[in-house]
């Protein structure tokens, strides 16, 4: 196989985009994206493009079909990859093993959702559609429920509090506030997330990831053509993917994510390295409760742990492994088909050293976490600079 390389990176702004359509947005991270490789989009090979739900949100299905229209590059394949909230992950891991097999070329990768144009009622119930549908959502049981009996159980059998839980969430925002695409640029602190609204008990409102519209996407080529391009490419050196019951109650366990602990697992094994040699992550902390498991099921801390560290500040900027540099789905936002372009976006800013206030010092190993639904689907990307 071949070595695959990062190109190019680009992404809106997160947030509510009124008076943007889902296509504008995409058009917008993938222009961004080539102008930053240096090429045009003639020397695209192929696309994948990731959405979650863009048929149930906007009514637009064809999505392949339709951005290959819009951007320009017709008559190459541009393909929808859908894996829940992990659909962005999915789509980099369908373009890099299309690069690494010597399929394709030159790829271009997009995740993107336009969600707010509906109510939030809606969108929970379209986003319930990620878990098991018959016996999860239709009994009432959105996610928020279902992160909260994952939490119960980590206070019960760990000592987790809701002042860790807390801590993530002012983590997150403290890192938001210093990135420009975030949909939440300001910090709050630990007596506003502990006084915000009971959404499921424990959660509350500002441990919840909000109801975002937003793109973002990368140019992906082989290593030894990438350094051709305009910038010094970011190596993907491995993805690996992993899958559980779909359903809560049928987990081995539910203070961790297995689809997560064994993704990393092989991650690391292709990788040859360990949890200590990682420099900083992107996990996915759609609930504060999701970024604590995720630092245990990725090896930075024991299970048990990931609280704790938490809130003595393990996890920020200048911590042992910054985790969530961008502001994490907390505070950059959700828009669930971008979400693992936008972590690799992000990675790859770090490791070029284009961060601003927000630059880990001397990074040059990163990683990415993408978990789709409740944890049947966790996908796990090692990047390092070149």
């Amino acid at each position: 196989m071949r070595r695959v390389g990062i190109i190019g990176a680009g992404m809106t702004k997160f947030g509510e985009h009124w008076e943007h359509g889902f296509r504008d947005l995409v058009v917008e991270s993938g222009v961004k994206a080539l102008t930053d490789a240096g090429i045009s989009g003639d020397k695209i090979d192929a696309g994948y493009i990731g959405t979650m739900a863009s048929g149930s949100l906007i009514g637009q299905e064809h999505i392949g079909g339709l951005l290959a229209d819009y951007m320009g590059l017709n008559p190459i394949p541009i393909t929808r990859v859908e894996g829940a909230c992990a659909s962005g992950s999915l789509a980099l891991r369908q373009g890099f093993m299309a690069v690494a097999s010597g399929l394709h070329d030159i790829v271009v990768v997009g995740g993107a959702e336009k969600m707010t144009d509906l109510g939030v009622s809606a969108v929970s119930d379209i986003l319930g559609g990620a878990g098991d549908q018959e016996w999860e959502l239709f009994l009432g049981a959105t996610f928020p429920g279902i992160y909260a009996l994952m939490a119960r159980k980590h206070m019960q059998e760990f000592g987790t509090t809701e002042e860790m839980m807390a801590s993530v969430s002012v983590k997150n925002h403290s890192n938001g506030a210093k990135n420009k695409y975030a949909q939440f640029p300001r910090e709050i602190t630990m007596e506003q997330v502990l006084g915000s609204k009971m959404i499921a008990d424990p959660l509350k409102m500002l441990d919840c990831s909000p109801i975002t519209d937003g793109a973002a996407g990368v140019v992906l080529a082989p290593m030894d053509m990438a350094e051709s391009f305009a910038k010094e490419p970011v190596e993907i050196v491995t993805s690996a993917q992993a899958s559980d019951s779909i359903a809560l109650h049928s987990r081995e366990s539910l203070t961790e994510l297995k689809a997560t602990r064994v993704a990393a697992e092989k991650a690391y094994e292709r990788a040859n390295l360990t949890p200590k040699d990682i420099n900083l992550a992107e996990v996915h902390d759609c609930f504060t409760i999701a970024e604590i498991m995720a630092i245990e099921d990725l090896g930075f801390f024991p299970k048990g742990q990931g609280g704790p560290a938490s809130l003595e500040g393990k996890t920020k900027l200048e911590g042992e492994i910054p985790i969530n540099t961008s502001g994490g789905l907390k505070a950059c936002g959700h828009p669930v088909g971008a979400t693992g372009v936008k972590q690799a976006v992000e990675i790859t800013w770090q490791l070029r050293g284009e961060a601003g206030e927000r630059q880990i010092k001397d990074a040059s190993v990163g990683l990415s976490h993408n978990v789709g639904g409740s944890g049947a689907t966790a996908v796990v990307h090692i990047y390092k600079k070149s």
